[in-house]
């Protein structure tokens, strides 16, 4: 029941600091708004000099080195705009390998020796910034006395305005590195792995006789999902408080059976908060695309249009913050945890990439007869190989302690990686195995039988919502990434692994056409190899049967299914050249990443088992005492008057705390267990003894939760915070 008195009196104890702050102006037509908080490319051409805007645009646009002279002329020009925004102070924003945003920000007023102040912003203070890296994760890239470390300038992701009612402030988004050069966040490798792409896919375009093709890029969109809750809902639990999930809860009479909270009308509440958080969104130049009720109670979903993955990327990281920032002043708590309630649906954050230019357009669109669209089979060929070569590689991409509790649950895709092609594209690559694609199948239509309903178009084949990795018309849906993570992570990966991939088939094609084959028919012993090798990650089936995790297994595809087993991929001497080769990592820079992974995944067990033991000891069982007593104290006294007594609920209870107890006290001395010599085996110790211990102390929570009265369990329950909104 909800409503209790006790726990919603200690509720409305945090309701003050929880309630809605004033909210946002109604919303502008977004086509007034968008990008007004950005400095634009419209922008730069109204504020910059000819010369200076056409060296930055080729850059921007064709990937050309940055000119270091127009650093002084675009400082001067973006600090006039971002004043005449209000911007009194400027900030490197960098994302460092703790998977969050960060930025120090700086006042653009230096004092004169008179007195007076002066706004200043030079270019040397636009490229480059200092912050102190001495703690940010580095995986032993810098000694533990050492602290220096450089933002630098990324003229391909614009900078924008981050407003605050007290003062506006320029945000620059950068790389940030070490001293040496060594990657210490997201952005550089990202922008490194594009850099390697694109190399190889014009390599591939010129095979085909584009003989200057423009700079490919990778574009990115990511679904974010979501949940969404009353604060003091979120105040009063500390386990969401610390750890962004809930580590107790019994489950609620209704959960998502029904499939009722698909798709259904958005509560007003919660349409109210969408509206103001993509205006927000809209004025920071963030596409906001699609949004809609999820699966789950209390889940939802923001989808924006494709972007170049560099800037989706920086974008996704503004627009957590945003929707966070937005949901507190409605007065509720945006969830990015991806598994925020057991027993429910958890959160993912689907990436759906392809490639492309300004010349030849999306390389991953296979027209109306893929068959023989060759330019388009080599590269969903590079896909298929660096898919089936590199999956243990994707599966590290997504892996993490919070992303753990998804992957797998019959929720999101499991974590054997695999492709879905469809229908069409299998059917080709099946002919094309066999010595030749003629055909492709065409797509349909559809009668419903209503005279008055129009006839709907049909495709060639259905979705997989159970793929990994899932061609859908134009582009691939990587569906494995967790939805608190950055998309840069899973984005290097499949950068550097399509490099590989598309350097192989270029080398493969140009020796044999050296050979004297023919071009089409080198382009089909090349695609016949690439099937008939890397064919067996094609399933279309259903990825969440057990069948098919023996299949799977049978075809040598690796089944990693906890991070512990995922981040070895990161440090095999394979992948260790593959990224090196392409100068996307240097060794030192894997072995970071791996060690950095570790930690993350031994602090973020850590808090939750620290968390649980805490709340066991403090929330839950003086709750069950109390209640106990209660009960015992109504046995003695309806014994007293010899009146029949059913002591049932109390031998539960009983029965609960003593499981209770004994879980405490285990998960206390595995906390305190101090055998591990490595972090290995640290976090060996963090899989198999803290998660288990805690999941004993939540099984007794939770049956306590089942019996004790309404009115003395203390923690606010998964039915009022998954449907008070």
């Amino acid at each position: 029941m909800s409503g209790s008195k006790g726990r919603l009196q200690s509720i409305d104890a945090v309701k003050a600091y929880a309630a809605p702050t004033a909210f946002f102006p109604t919303p502008e037509a977004p086509g007034e708004i968008f990008g007004q908080n950005v400095f634009t490319k419209a922008e730069m051409q109204k504020r910059l000099p000819k010369l200076v805007f056409k060296s930055v645009m080729a850059t921007i646009e064709h990937s050309k080195p940055l000119d270091p002279s127009v650093a002084d002329v675009v400082a001067s020009a973006m600090k006039d705009w971002a004043m005449e925004k209000g911007a009194t102070h400027y900030a490197h924003v960098f994302y460092p390998l703790t998977g969050l945003t960060a930025e120090k920000h700086d006042s653009f007023l230096e004092p004169g020796s008179d007195g007076s102040s002066i706004a200043e912003f030079a270019g040397k203070t636009l490229t480059q910034g200092e912050p102190d890296a001495s703690s940010f994760p580095n995986g032993g890239l810098r000694a533990t006395a050492a602290a220096r470390g450089y933002t630098g300038w990324d003229v391909t992701s614009p900078a924008y305005i981050l407003e605050n009612p007290n003062g506006n402030t320029l945000c620059i988004p950068t790389v940030f590195v070490s001293m040496t050069g060594e990657a210490l966040d997201h952005k550089t490798p990202l922008l490194r792995s594009q850099q390697a792409m694109a190399v190889q896919a014009e390599r591939v375009l010129r095979l085909f006789g584009h003989e200057k093709p423009d700079a490919v890029v990778s574009f990115a969109g990511a679904e974010q999902e979501y949940f969404l809750i009353d604060r003091s809902f979120f105040l009063s639990r500390p386990d969401l408080l610390n750890t962004g999930r809930t580590l107790f809860g019994a489950k609620p009479p209704k959960g998502q059976e029904f499939d009722d909270h698909y798709f259904a009308p958005i509560p007003e509440r919660v349409l109210g908060f969408m509206l103001d958080a993509e205006n927000e969104l809209f004025k920071l130049g963030i596409p906001a695309k699609t949004r809609h009720n999820e699966v789950a109670p209390g889940q939802f979903e923001l989808a924006p249009m494709f972007e170049r993955s560099n800037v989706a990327a920086d974008h996704q990281q503004l627009l957590m913050v945003t929707m966070k920032r937005v949901a507190q002043k409605h007065g509720m708590e945006c969830l990015l945890h991806e598994k925020p309630f057991e027993g429910i649906n958890g959160s993912g954050k689907h990436v759906n990439f392809s490639l492309g230019n300004a010349t030849e357009g999306n390389l991953l669109l296979p027209g109306d007869t893929p068959h023989d669209n060759a330019q388009f089979l080599v590269f969903c060929a590079a896909v298929i190989r660096s898919v089936h070569k590199f999956g243990g590689l994707l599966r590290a991409s997504v892996a993490s302690a919070t992303n753990d509790h998804r992957l797998g649950a019959n929720e999101a895709p499991p974590a054997i990686i695999s492709i879905f092609l469809g229908d069409q594209l299998t059917d080709v690559f099946d002919q094309i195995a066999k010595g030749g694609a003629t055909s492709s199948k065409s797509k349909g239509s559809l009668a419903i039988g209503v005279d008055t309903l129009p006839v709907l178009p049909t495709d060639p084949g259905d979705r997989n919502r159970t793929s990994p990795f899932a061609f859908t018309g134009n582009r691939f849906e990587f569906r494995a990434p967790g939805s608190l993570q950055s998309i840069a992570g899973p984005m290097v990966t499949i950068n550097t692994i399509l490099a590989e991939a598309l350097d192989y088939l270029a080398t493969e094609i140009e020796s044999l056409v050296a050979d004297g084959i023919g071009f089409n028919d080198a382009v089909q012993k090349v695609l016949e190899e690439i099937i008939t090798v890397h064919g067996g990650v094609v399933f279309n089936g259903n990825g969440y049967t057990d069948e098919w995790q023996v299949e799977a297994a049978s075809r040598g595809l690796p089944n990693l299914r906890t991070t512990l087993d995922a981040l070895p991929e990161l440090i095999t001497e394979e992948a260790m050249e593959l990224f090196s080769h392409y100068g996307v990592f240097s060794h030192r820079e894997m072995h970071s990443r791996y060690e950095i992974a570790l930690e993350q995944y031994i602090l973020s067990v850590g808090v939750e088992a620290r968390t649980t033991l805490e709340m066991a000891n403090t929330v839950i069982l003086p709750a069950a005492l109390r209640y106990q007593t209660e009960l015992a104290t109504n046995v003695a006294s309806m014994k007293a008057v010899e009146a029949e007594v059913d002591t049932t609920t109390l031998d539960e209870v009983s029965t609960s705390i003593k499981a209770l107890r004994a879980g405490i006290v285990t998960l206390r001395a595995e906390l305190a267990h101090k055998g591990a010599a490595t972090e290995l085996e640290e976090a060996e110790h963090s899989c198999s003894a803290l998660l288990p211990a805690m999941a004993a102390v939540r099984a007794a929570a939770d049956s306590l939760e089942a019996l004790v009265a309404d009115d003395l369990w203390p923690l606010a329950t998964y039915q009022e915070m998954l449907y008070i909104l």
